[in-house]
């Protein structure tokens, strides 16, 4: 059995990281593609949401590591503002990284699973996938476009030995939390202490989600006991989304 070649994007960091580092652990060739650069082995600096530069990565990642057949969408961006006050540029960006960076990394990816008979596609989504949160519109739209996407592309290919599921954490201890946690502060003078205990009492074990739970999810979506999950979207909140 020849060794599977994973591609994270978002990988330099935050739930990214955590999910290569995991899969690394678990004997696979991981590469990854971010914005920043990384300290790992294969890391390609790329934008997701520029199909010019995924494609140069994903040459370059074929050409040492050979077909990649799995997958995890993992790049992210949020954003904090009143809907009324969200500018068109705001609302595209977040949305292009969000939602449109899944569908270009996806549809370049797809033909090396189709191809090989096997795949595994997991979007790191969210609980705003799963319902509303007050001023992430663009956020919360975008994320639920991802686990619409996940259950669209599930039905195609729930033949070809590929499956496509979205894990949906809860606050995650990433720098999107962090960023969110400094906009209460900025916005409302309130400390961080209780900012950041607002973010965790939505969570009914009130409590931060570890990138390192996101990344055990992704991992056995990965493995051969999940082979019969797919189009799902695996909440990973505590209990926030049941």
């Amino acid at each position: 059995m020849y060794v599977k070649t994973a591609l994270v994007t978002g990988g330099a960091s935050g739930i990214g990281r955590a999910i290569a580092d995991r899969l690394r652990a678990d004997g696979k060739h991981v590469a990854t593609i971010d914005l920043t650069e990384s300290d790992t082995d294969f890391s390609y600096l790329a934008d997701v949401t520029d199909r010019e530069q995924i494609d140069t990565s994903l040459a370059a990642i074929r050409a040492v590591l050979g077909p990649v057949t799995i997958l995890v969408n993992a790049a992210g961006l949020s954003g904090f503002r009143r809907f009324t006050n969200i500018t068109l540029e705001e609302w595209s960006k977040v949305v292009d990284v969000n939602l449109n960076g899944v569908f270009h990394c996806t549809q370049a990816v797809l033909p090396d699973m189709l191809d090989a008979g096997w795949g595994r596609i997991v979007n790191i989504a969210s609980t705003a996938g799963q319902k509303g949160y007050a001023y992430v519109a663009a956020y919360t739209a975008a994320k639920h476009g991802v686990v619409g996407l996940t259950r669209s592309l599930a039905l195609e290919v729930a033949r070809k030995g590929i499956t496509v599921n979205a894990v949906c954490p809860g606050y995650t201890d990433t720098d999107i939390l962090r960023n969110s946690v400094a906009n209460v502060v900025g916005k409302t003078g309130r400390s961080e202490a209780d900012a950041l205990a607002e973010f965790s009492s939505v969570n009914p074990q009130r409590r931060i989600v570890q990138p390192a739970e996101v990344a055990d999810a992704v991992r056995w979506l990965c493995g051969a006991g999940a082979a019969s999950v797919t189009g799902q979207s695996i909440s990973v909140s505590g209990g926030e989304v049941t």
